[in-house]
């Protein structure tokens, strides 16, 4: 019999959970929004970043979180050089499935990079207040959890307010919504991809940040993220930033739910689960999908 207080713990968990999903979901968001590009790499991106701010914190004493002045604009700056030195590259009419095979290559690449200058050791980061937990109503929640939730939350924000009220948000969901119309009316939309793509690694800086906080990291962990991550923008619908936002919440909820009567292992079968509900009754997902009705 599970207890109100356990139970009420892992609501919590979940919803903290479930917000660093949205922003891990919503840079992926993005590429399919913006150029229909399947990123793969997305999640090795996430986890190179997490190494960046273990690297940092390991030869400066400083909190991780300040990494972030460095890799946000790295991170931006590269997606922006991927997207016209590679991903623009490729043929239109194949360009989502050749994308796919192209960030797979990326992200072997960037996990064997790992493995060779950090070695396949595991690494965690040790912080002062890595242990430290709050008391709420009964459940005890992690300190390093909270703070990851906060960045999430806003990063969301931020993405939030910059795609609907600055001019380049309004280009970039213009260039998402109908590319050709965009062009129409004078928007650039080779260059508004470009700084798109470059926003998406952005959110993975950010995420693998926030990942470092509370995870032990290791070359290869990007492979246990990339399902997950993929689930949730089919549930939410391919294209739709606050359906997949919403995709996240509920799927993180369901997990550490699921967690309390079959284990942190079967417990993650929520994401594959709602992925074939979804693909079997619903192809354009539950929360949105506006852009995956016209494909």
């Amino acid at each position: 019999m599970v207890s109100g207080s356990l139970l009420f713990q892992s609501i919590i968990l979940g919803v903290l959970l479930g917000g660093l999903y949205a922003l891990l979901a919503a840079g992926l968001t993005l590429y399919f929004g913006i150029m229909r590009v399947v990123m793969i790499a997305h999640s090795a991106f996430l986890i190179l970043a997490a190494y960046l701010a273990w690297y940092f914190h390991r030869e400066t004493g400083l909190d991780p979180l300040l990494s972030l002045v460095i890799t946000v604009p790295l991170f931006f700056v590269m997606g922006v050089a991927m997207q016209r030195m590679l991903i623009a590259r490729l043929r239109p009419l194949t360009l989502t499935m050749m994308s796919v095979l192209l960030t797979f290559a990326i992200a072997l690449v960037i996990e064997g990079l790992l493995g060779y200058v950090f070695s396949g050791t595991q690494r965690r980061i040790q912080l002062g207040y890595s242990g430290t937990s709050i008391e709420f109503f009964g459940a005890r929640v992690a300190v390093v959890k909270l703070i990851a939730f906060g960045l999430a939350a806003a990063a969301l924000l931020g993405l939030y307010l910059l795609l609907k009220k600055s001019r380049f948000g309004h280009a970039l969901r213009a260039t998402m919504q109908h590319k050709e119309a965009a062009q129409l009316v004078g928007i650039n939309t080779d260059r508004v991809a470009g700084y798109g793509f470059g926003l998406g690694l952005a959110t993975a800086a950010i995420g693998g940040t926030a990942l470092a906080l509370d995870s032990t990291i290791y070359p290869s962990l990007h492979w246990h993220w990339i399902g997950p991550l993929m689930a949730i923008i089919v549930v939410g619908g391919l294209g739709s930033v606050p359906g997949a936002a919403i995709a996240a919440m509920v799927l993180g909820l369901g997990q550490s739910l699921l967690q309390l009567p079959l284990g942190t292992t079967w417990a993650q079968t929520v994401f594959y689960i709602a992925l074939f509900g979804t693909l079997a009754f619903r192809p354009q997902g539950f929360f949105g999908g506006r852009l995956a009705q016209r494909f």
